[in-house]
């Protein structure tokens, strides 16, 4: 019988004992994220190509709470089943995997190179799907019917609205991760895991830096919060998905963008 008793607001997006895989966690949206889960309590894997970046996010983050990095090239079917596996040993559940590491690739539609498909459409979309196969065991262990394990999938506002900039394989990649989270959501609602993306508009993170660099007072005047995202915000958003206030919730895409694209009267 499903549990209906009030809780408190600190038991509400309490998540501790939880434990969670945050790819790309080593820096920008990932890093917010990873931070977010550690002050709620969850232990925290996180990963990224460089093992240098690894150490460096790991000791960054650890003051935060228990955090382990483990470097992997994720654009690769076999570096995604060998973090798997290493996530998995000794049988734990995983509570929450979030689908964060990813590339981009600007350049204009007459030279837009065919490697920037593959590049971008192996990292954005087939990486999260190879991890998600990988892990389920472990999801399906750790999720009940009263507190399912998550799956929250980093998608983009350019999957929403049509941004300025020439992101042909980006924004093509992140509106797949969004369908493919609604087909997720639908398949693995009844083995008791939720699956939803998050669809960040701009933060300030390696991938954006040079058009925040470029433009960003202007993005914010544009934003009807005008400011852009911050730590804070993205932490906060995953920790809900995450957590018991978010049980109840799957399939979902959230801008998280300051009201940019579902505001946006044109392009």
């Amino acid at each position: 019988m499903a549990d209906n008793r009030f809780t408190t607001h600190a038991e509400l997006f309490d998540l501790s004992g939880k434990r969670a895989l945050v790819t790309g966690g080593t820096k920008g949206i990932g890093m917010m994220i990873a931070r977010g889960l550690l002050q709620a309590g969850a232990r925290v894997i996180i990963s990224s190509r460089k093992a240098g970046t690894c150490a460096q996010a790991q000791h960054l983050l650890s003051e935060f709470g228990d955090v382990q990095a483990i470097p992997a090239d994720l654009s690769r079917h076999d570096e995604c089943r060998r973090l798997a596996d290493l996530v998995e040993a000794g049988s734990e559940g995983l509570d929450i995997l979030v689908n964060n590491a990813g590339a981009m690739w600007r350049e204009p539609l007459e030279t837009f190179p065919d490697e920037a498909w593959d590049t971008v459409l192996d990292l954005n979309v087939k990486s999260p799907f190879w991890l998600v196969q990988a892990l389920l065991p472990a999801l399906r262990r750790a999720g009940t019917a009263d507190d399912p394990a998550r799956i929250i999938n980093i998608g983009s506002i350019a999957a929403i609205h049509v941004a300025e900039s020439p992101n042909y394989s980006y924004a093509g990649s992140k509106a797949a991760l969004h369908q493919l989270t609604r087909v997720l959501a639908r398949e693995l609602g009844p083995q008791q895991i939720t699956v939803n993306a998050v669809a960040p508009g701009p933060f300030p993170s390696q991938m954006m830096a040079a058009t925040l660099d470029a433009m960003g007072d202007t993005i914010a005047a544009k934003a009807p919060l005008r400011r852009l995202g911050r730590d804070d915000d993205m932490a906060g958003v995953a920790v809900f998905l995450a957590s018991r206030a978010g049980s109840y919730l799957t399939g979902t895409v959230i801008p998280s963008d300051g009201g940019i694209a579902t505001t946006a009267s044109g392009t």
